[in-house]
């Protein structure tokens, strides 16, 4: 479901969308910052929105953007960007979920991940993910035993679903 959430650029107004922006690239940096540069391949909008979700549920108390340099994915210019507490669990919660989601990948054997070299190391890579994210969720406070658990159901509820089935 990575990916699954994403604004209608047609219909968001240029205000909102430099929002969204500024929290796509806040989470991307914060990912950067808490767990290193590899770590960005995990940017999605499903973690975004927990992003978004948290700053607008927050009392409004110091600087919640500020500037970054340029960026190939923005054509090279600069922009004020999302910081703070909502990134940070942005970047925690983005993290758990691409551990998962490389599990996923792994178990089903999907494309070169079927090969046995590449899937231990797609896996190592996800424990890594999984420790870190469980150390960042616990510096702000969240368990991320929560995401996993949901996460290790969907392997069963998958097996139960009836061929055209609903999940």
């Amino acid at each position: 479901m990575f990916g699954i959430i994403r604004p209608c650029r047609h219909r968001l107004g240029e205000g909102l969308r430099t929002e969204w922006m500024a929290h796509l690239c806040g989470l991307c940096l914060a990912l950067r910052g808490e767990y290193g540069q590899f770590a960005r391949v995990a940017t999605n909008y499903d973690g975004l929105i927990v992003s978004v979700l948290t700053e607008a549920q927050s009392e409004r108390t110091g600087d919640w953007r500020r500037g970054a340099g340029p960026c190939p994915l923005r054509g090279m210019r600069s922009a004020d960007v999302a910081q703070g507490e909502g990134a940070r669990l942005a970047a925690t919660v983005s993290l758990v979920l691409a551990a998962a989601k490389i599990r996923d990948h792994v178990a089903d054997g999907d494309g070169l991940l079927g090969r046995r070299p590449v899937a231990l190391a797609a896996r190592r890579i996800a424990r890594g993910w999984d420790r870190a994210g469980a150390a960042g969720g616990e510096r702000l406070g969240f368990d991320t035993a929560v995401l996993l658990d949901a996460v290790e159901r969907q392997p069963d509820i998958e097996r139960s679903t009836l061929r055209g089935g609903s999940l």
